[in-house]
This record gives structure tokens, C-alpha cells and sequence, in this order.
């Protein structure tokens, strides 16, 4: 059976909880589709995750990569187009601050994702969940993660599907917010990742 790498991350800034967290762990060791799931938690640290990324990626060799990430105050899920070479944002969990930083000096202004991200958008409407492509993720560490991923396996010479998705804030995290967030259920939510999965 092929294996699909499922990384998420810890709360963050203002956000006391990360629904990715509770997806990754739910779905970690279970099969999906064609696939066995390898979940891997990431934290929230701009030297940190891609050292984390780049080992389970080379632990488990995966034939495919899906990393998640919470844009609390959207109502969708949102598969990113390309992530550029570029660190900039709030302070991660370790307080460190980075303006106009590239994640790798050598490496190319961007990378477009390699996941179907048209057919996994047009698989959630279908089954009436809300779902839209974004073209950007930010510059903050989900771009960091996803650019990381990418540039690894195009350095590998592999080619396999790999990329970033935004998810919505979980029901629970929005009753904790200071703000109002539009949210899910974990239960759609983990149903939005299945589905997707399924998918490829």
C-alpha cells in the first residue's frame, strides 16, 4: 500500500487551538483510498518545521504529501497554488521574527503545488462541501512548510503529489476565540481531508 505523509501544526499566535492537530492525530495510521496515513505534528517555528518535515519525509518516503494548516477567518477549504521563497509575519511559538527572509538563498522564487488541487476543490463541492483554490499561502510557516516539501522532492528528483491545505477554524476554536471565526465540525473537517485523499 502507498503511504501518504499528513503533517499539521500546533496552536499558534491568538489561536489556543489548531483543528490540523486533531485531524493529523485522527487520521494517523489509517487507510484512505489507496493510502496508509503517516501523521506528523509540526510546531510552529520557523527553523524547527522544516527539519521535522524533511525528517518524516525521509523516514517514511512517501508516495504522496499532504500538509495542513488553520487560516482562522476562512470559511472554506482552501488548497494553495504556490508557495514562494520568502519568510516574513508574526513571531513563531520560539519568538523569533523574520522580514523578507528566504527559506532557502539558493533555491527558486516559488513552487507551484503538485497536488490535483482543481479535482480536489471540485470533489468537496460535490459532495456540498465549501472549497475554493487560494494562490497564496501567505509567507508565514505554512509557506514555509510547503515550499520546504516541494523544493526537497524536486531536489530528489521524485515526483509525486505534494502541497498545502488551508482548513477553517474547528467549532471549538471559534467558541474559544476573542473573535469571530467561521468554523466547522471536526467531523466535516476530517471528512473534507478523507475526501480529498480519496481524491488522488
Amino acid at each position: 500500500m502507498k503511504k501518504l505523509l499528513l503533517t499539521g501544526f500546533e496552536p499558534f499566535l491568538e489561536f489556543p487551538i489548531n483543528p490540523t492537530e486533531k485531524v493529523v492525530e485522527a487520521l494517523n495510521g489509517t487507510k484512505i483510498g489507496d493510502y496508509e496515513i503517516k501523521g506528523v505534528l509540526l510546531p510552529v517555528d520557523f527553523k524547527e518545521s522544516p527539519v521535522k518535515i524533511l525528517e518524516a519525509y525521509h523516514e517514511h518516503q512517501p508516495d504522496a504529501v499532504i500538509s495542513l494548516g488553520l487560516a482562522g477567518g476562512r470559511n472554506s477549504i482552501t488548497p494553495e497554488r504556490i508557495a514562494i521563497n520568502c519568510r516574513d509575519g508574526e513571531p513563531d511559538n520560539s519568538g523569533a521574527r523574520l522580514e523578507d527572509s528566504p527559506i532557502d538563498e539558493e533555491g527558486p522564487d516559488g513552487y507551484f503545488s503538485t497536488l490535483p488541487i482543481r479535482k480536489l476543490v471540485n470533489r468537496l463541492k460535490e459532495n456540498g462541501l465549501p472549497a475554493e483554490i487560494s494562490n497564496t499561502a501567505g509567507t508565514y510557516l505554512c509557506n514555509n512548510v510547503m515550499y520546504t516539501i516541494l523544493h526537497e522532492i524536486k531536489k530528489s528528483g521524485r515526483e509525486i503529489p505534494a502541497g498545502f491545505i488551508h482548513i477553517p477554524a474547528s467549532h471549538q476554536l471559534a467558541a474559544k476565540s476573542k473573535r469571530s471565526l467561521p468554523s466547522w465540525s471536526d467531523s466535516d473537517l476530517q471528512d473534507a481531508v478523507k475526501k480529498m485523499i480519496e481524491a488522488l
